[in-house]
């Protein structure tokens, strides 16, 4: 089966989401979003083909969503997605795709829906 995981190393959630994969005998494709984001194309895809919404997508932990005044509930999805795009960090994670879907697996146990 191909996995792939938008994987940030620094991030709890997203190791033992890697290890949960991991431990099924699959090695995943892992994207190191921070380093290596992927297109706005394709982080709109992730996000629609995972049910949410761009909002939902959005880390808003951390000084930067504050800073840059996201928690505006009136800032459209464009604003957001240029947001992430400028600052990956800002990409909720791990987004986890397979051939059975894609899902933003937090908490790490949602990824069992996908293997």
């Amino acid at each position: 089966m191909a996995i792939t995981i938008y994987h940030n190393t620094a991030c709890g959630t997203s190791r033992k989401t890697l290890e949960a994969i991991r431990a099924t005998g699959v090695e995943p494709t892992i994207i190191d979003y921070v380093k290596t984001p992927p297109t706005r194309a394709v982080l709109e895809d992730l996000i629609a083909r995972s049910g949410l919404t761009v909002r939902q997508a959005m880390r808003d932990k951390g000084d930067l969503y504050g800073e840059l005044g996201l928690g505006d509930l009136s800032l459209p999805d464009s604003a957001l997605l240029d947001a992430m795009m400028a600052h990956p960090i800002l990409i909720n994670r791990p987004f986890v795709v397979t051939p059975k879907g894609v899902r933003l697996c937090r908490p790490s146990e949602l990824v069992q829906e996908l293997l």
